[in-house]
């Protein structure tokens, strides 16, 4: 894409448009300021809202995805690839997964969260070749996230996953009809669900890390926190696959045990090296009043939902 053709695409995003709620916030006082930018982050909700028919179609692959022992992988430049690899480190502890499970890819590599790198993202080929260097294959789901839609990296990469066969996710704050545009039909046809939460024109021209990214974090925290729940890392509403790999996870441990229990602090403490340190083989041990050995075969049995553990019944996570 040459010059001209690359300006005319911009010009056209939502994106890329003048506020006219911000024409003179350089003007304003500090606290007019901070009014006029909470004032438009309250439509970043409501544009995700309209998107949770599509987010609920993503979730849905995600689960399948890692039942079958896949991935869930983000590709993403700048604010996008950052708020990707945010969501993807974030996994582990919260719900005591793989690292590898939940994976972040960010043009420019790790440096970029840290430092710009500037002309990154203008490769497909280089998106194209970090999804080969994942050994991308049917059982992953890819999730390209682009404020612009346009980026090139990430578009690489969506289209060399689907074509290694994985299931492929798309999230945009761009009109979901600039996909029928000639120049996204590439993409477009690379795609199995996309995700196009429109927040209108950010505050400050083209500063998509403001509204953008806000609404690029609540989908990612719904898909994955959506699809943790559906593999039963949750009981009732509480984290009860947590790792405990600090002083802090090891309390929370605690206390988690004994909120959904009722169970004293030494009890929970007791049931929990009883258990292997293991929060759902604890709960279940004490809620179904059974032994360690009982309670690993109802967990097994229930694919590790505590709720159908506890109740001796079997669950399918699809």
């Amino acid at each position: 894409m040459d010059k001209q053709q690359l300006f005319h695409q911009l010009k056209k995003l939502s994106t890329e448009q003048r506020n006219p709620n911000s024409m003179d916030i350089d003007a304003r006082s500090i606290t007019e300021i901070l009014t006029i930018i909470n004032n438009e982050d309250k439509k970043v909700a409501p544009a995700v809202e309209t998107q949770i028919p599509y987010i609920a179609q993503a979730v849905e692959l995600v689960v399948r995805a890692f039942v079958n022992g896949g991935r869930l992988i983000y590709v993403g430049a700048g604010t996008s690839g950052r708020v990707g690899v945010v969501d993807a480190s974030e996994c582990p502890p919260t719900f005591g997964v793989p690292f590898e499970m939940v994976q972040g890819m960010i043009a420019g590599g790790e440096g970029a969260m840290f430092r710009a790198v500037e002309g990154a993202e203008d490769s497909q080929e280089n998106g194209m070749l970090d999804i080969d260097k994942k050994n991308v294959g049917p059982n992953d789901v890819v999730c390209g996230i682009a404020a612009s839609m346009r980026t090139p990296y990430v578009i690489g990469a969506v289209k060399r996953a689907k074509e290694r066969g994985a299931k492929t996710l798309y999230v945009t704050t761009n009109p979901r009809k600039n996909l029928d545009l000639p120049e996204y039909r590439d993409l477009a046809n690379a795609l199995d669900v996309a995700i196009c939460a429109e927040v209108g024109p950010e505050v400050i021209m083209g500063s998509t890390r403001m509204k953008s990214g806000t609404a690029q974090k609540l989908i990612l925290n719904m898909i994955t926190t959506t699809a943790m729940i559906r593999l039963g890392k949750v009981y009732e509403n509480m984290m009860i696959d947590l790792q405990m790999t600090n002083k802090k996870l090891v309390e929370r441990a605690k206390r988690v045990v004994m909120t959904i229990t009722g169970v004293s602090y030494d009890e929970a403490e007791k049931y929990l090296t009883e258990a292997k340190g293991h929060v759902k083989t604890a709960l279940v041990m004490i809620k179904a009043n059974v032994d360690y050995a009982d309670a690993t075969a109802r967990l097994k049995k229930a694919n590790g939902f505590v709720r159908a553990a506890i109740e001796g019944k079997e669950y399918s996570l699809i």
